[in-house]
């Protein structure tokens, strides 16, 4: 690969002041009351989340899990005067393929720290013969350590520009894209816009280009399986019930960015409040790590970027963009838990590729790795083919 400019490598370092003001605020948190006998229903319990926050005080180990981190090679650049972050793990196989992984909200870029040695090494992970991937996987602008945005405008479209810029930059002529939430946005757009160098996209918690837009009138239910009903079931529940922190993400991002960058029991709280509902389990360590899931909220806290993730809801919103018809070859993979219907995905996109699930959830890369590999696996494989 030839020498690129305007990338240099880049360490995690969050100095001890930061991981000592933590500390300070944990243990002052003002914990607000609660009525007798709810649960989940009302949001995340009192009873739960102060466990969670005295683990996170005095047990959670930041420099161990840091160490981990900076064991990957992580790398740094500014495209279109953004700051963006990324690890760029190269297989030793010379026929790999460049696969660019991207993460959404409430994620980072260590969602996908499990399934880099299967897809870099599948020979050294127990699938010899498996396709071989470079893998690239940057932190969203707006998100972890590419910073706050620096300037408004930054919705998926923007970022798929960044991120083709970015696989130019690395060299990659062609290659592959995997994103699940917001990655599930840029990932097709990326197929869109760079069509001549995207060999395929793949996503996973797929929802706008994928489901139905709007209501659902009688004459189409009476055409719908059982699976898809239960789909649009689950779309109307989250309308419903479930969308509060997409509507303030959405129209007031500002307002709520002060309580989450001054408290990190409130960021614990806005981001655990999903690991529970989006994941397969009763409660959000049944399906995801513990650890991880406070590394993952860990740098939103460090590095003060709530507000600006949170910006890009509001960002897609009023940008005017919507999804147009696409003809990369698009696979998705439907975990338990997501609500893409087949039918509305082939609407807009040249799906060659369907796979569903009856477990897992919306964080597929660290709730069932092995599943989201090998249909990665399977996908790029008849695309290259």
């Amino acid at each position: 690969m030839t020498t690129t400019t305007g990338i240099r490598p880049y360490r995690i370092e969050i100095a001890q002041s930061g991981l000592d003001d933590l500390d300070r605020r944990l243990a002052a948190t003002r914990w607000p009351a609660e009525l007798p006998g709810t649960g989940w229903e009302r949001g995340v319990p009192l009873g739960y989340l102060k466990e969670l926050a005295d683990y996170w005080r005095t047990s959670y180990d930041w420099r161990k899990h840091e160490a981990a981190l900076n064991e990957l090679p992580h790398f740094m650049t500014e495209i279109d005067g953004q700051n963006i972050h990324f690890v760029h793990v190269r297989s030793a196989d010379p026929d790999a393929t460049p696969l660019l992984l991207v993460h959404g909200w409430p994620g980072s870029f260590v969602e996908f720290v499990d399934v880099i040695g299967p897809l870099t090494d599948p020979q050294g992970h127990g699938s010899p013969g498996a396709p071989a991937f470079h893998v690239v996987i940057p932190s969203t602008p707006g998100f972890g350590f590419s910073g706050p945005t620096r300037q408004a405008g930054w919705h998926t479209r923007r970022v798929a520009q960044a991120f083709a810029e970015l696989m130019s930059r690395l060299d990659y002529d062609k290659y592959g894209v995997q994103g699940g939430d917001l990655g599930a946005l840029i990932a097709p757009d990326m197929g869109r816009i760079d069509g001549d160098h995207v060999i395929g996209v793949h996503v996973n918690a797929a929802t706008v280009g994928f489901i139905p837009f709007g209501p659902v009138d009688d004459a189409m239910q009476g055409e719908l399986s059982d699976v898809e009903r239960e789909r649009i079931a689950r779309r109307d529940a989250f309308l419903t019930e479930g969308n509060g922190y997409f509507q303030m993400h959405a129209t007031r991002p500002q307002t709520i960015a002060y309580s989450l960058a001054d408290s990190p029991v409130g960021q614990l709280a806005w981001i655990v409040e999903k690991f529970k509902e989006w994941t397969h389990g009763d409660l959000p360590e049944d399906s995801v790590d513990r650890d991880r899931i406070l590394t993952n909220v860990a740098i939103y806290w460090f590095t003060g970027t709530p507000g600006s993730a949170a910006g890009m809801y509001y960002e897609n919103m009023h940008s005017g963009l919507w999804p147009t018809p696409s003809t990369t070859p698009t696979g998705v993979a439907v975990f338990a838990e997501d609500i893409a219907i087949r039918r509305y995905a082939e609407q807009g996109n040249n799906i060659v590729h369907w796979s569903d699930f009856d477990t897992g959830g919306h964080f597929a890369a660290l709730e069932t790795p092995d599943l989201l590999v090998a249909d990665v696996r399977t996908f790029f494989g008849s695309v290259r083919s």
